[in-house]
């Protein structure tokens, strides 16, 4: 019986195999393949799935019976031990397991646990939603599994993707130090206003190479399968609060830049302002939102954020008939450096809060305003370390930086 259900597994193996892209994601050669557990956590539709069956491919070939994909969200895996089947894919001879959707499978960590302590000879790569909070599962993985974040395309890997190209990334150093000379390379090559106008609107997630024509459609299906299945399952949230939570991300995306009230907000949901709080950060936690904090508040779950964005810019379209352009270059502004700083899962996210002269300020070193290409240095005057980010400019001069560029880092 398990030889048939093997057979089938890998026969679906090679069916997606033969399908999946060449185009790497930029965390694919920061992963240690080598590493004995890793853990790969992202929205929906970043990619996670290709990025797995492309180490599959490379390592193993299109064929090879010596490392297999397989989906915890399959039926079998509703009637299986998933620790079971690691045993009898061990035993067979396997090497590798990659087990995808992993949140889906109750208690998992317990399982990975168990084959990691068991098989040492068994790799296991798995991945599922940024939802996860490895720190509260039930067995500790933290001395076992590496953990990666996968982030939404960059305004680079979009380039890079639509237009055939390899740029390369560029630390924030570089950029500030060096931004009118890289823009104007990357500008010869490039029509670099167009290109960030159509990734604004349908870039950010890798499913637009499928159709761009669907990609929005496409975009508010995964909304709706966060905030529908994916946080139910992890948060325990229940089904009767959906409603409410779609309305609280309708109202702030319609709403942003928000800086939120939350008595009138907890109103308007009727939801009890402790439980909204914690919507809030689950929102963030399943990359619906990203919410900032002024500088030195420190960070609390059960207090307001100072300013409430959707995540990437993409969903702003996806859901608000009405896009203000403000709210648009700040949440991009905000998402690019954030993406770029966590490469891995961290504690606490305060590498950028809002500043007190100025919009931001990064790793309590540089401050940012952002604004459109007219905009002066009047709110950072005497400021150490301060730019303008602005939009709408190719490129920039002295501490007048383009916004499009910020996009090359990751």
């Amino acid at each position: 019986m398990i030889i048939i259900v093997m057979e089938s597994f890998f026969r679906e193996q090679y069916r997606l195999i033969a399908s999946v892209s060449a185009v790497k994601r930029y965390l694919y050669s920061s992963i240690d393949w080598s590493e004995r557990c890793i853990g790969i956590l992202g929205a929906r539709g970043t990619g996670k799935t290709t990025l797995m069956l492309q180490h599959v491919r490379d390592r193993y070939g299109d064929t090879s019976d010596r490392a297999l994909y397989i989906s915890v969200d399959s039926p079998y895996f509703q009637a299986h031990n998933l620790f079971e089947f690691a045993r009898d894919f061990h035993q067979f001879g396997g090497e590798l397991l990659l087990v995808d959707e992993i949140h889906k499978y109750p208690d998992w960590s317990l399982d990975i646990k168990a084959i990691y302590d068991s098989f040492p000879k068994l790799n296991v790569v798995f991945s599922g939603s940024s939802l996860l909070q490895i720190s509260k599962q039930k067995a500790d993985l933290s001395r076992r599994a590496i953990i990666f974040n996968l982030h939404g395309l960059s305004f680079r890997e979009y380039v890079n993707f639509t237009q055939a190209k390899e740029f390369a990334v560029f630390s924030l150093e570089d950029i500030l130090a060096h931004h009118r000379q890289i823009a104007e390379t990357l500008c010869g090559e490039i029509t670099v206003r167009k290109l960030f106008r159509d990734y604004q609107q349908i870039g950010y997630y890798p499913f637009f190479l499928e159709s761009k024509g669907t990609y929005l459609y496409r975009l508010r299906e995964v909304i709706n399968h966060i905030l529908e299945v994916d946080l139910p399952l992890v948060h325990r949230i229940e089904v009767r609060q959906l409603s409410k939570l779609k309305k609280l991300l309708y109202l702030l995306a319609t709403s942003v830049p928000f800086t939120p009230n939350i008595s009138k907000l907890a109103e308007a949901t009727e939801i009890s302002r402790p439980r909204l709080y914690e919507y809030l950060e689950s929102l963030q936690d399943a990359n619906l939102l990203n919410l900032v904090r002024s500088q030195g508040r420190g960070y609390e779950v059960l207090t307001k954020p100072d300013k409430i964005y959707l995540e990437n810019s993409n969903l702003m379209y996806a859901i608000s008939e009405n896009v203000n352009i403000g709210a648009l270059r700040e949440l991009f502004f905000v998402n690019q450096l954030r993406n770029a700083s966590a490469l891995h899962p961290g504690l606490v996210d305060n590498t950028i809060e809002l500043s007190a002269k100025g919009d931001f300020i990064f790793k309590s070193q540089y401050t940012f305003e952002i604004g459109g290409k007219g905009k002066g240095f009047r709110q950072i005057s005497g400021v150490e370390n301060s730019f303008i980010v602005a939009d709408d400019i190719e490129t920039g001069f002295q501490n007048k930086i383009p916004l499009w560029l910020f996009g090359f880092l990751y």
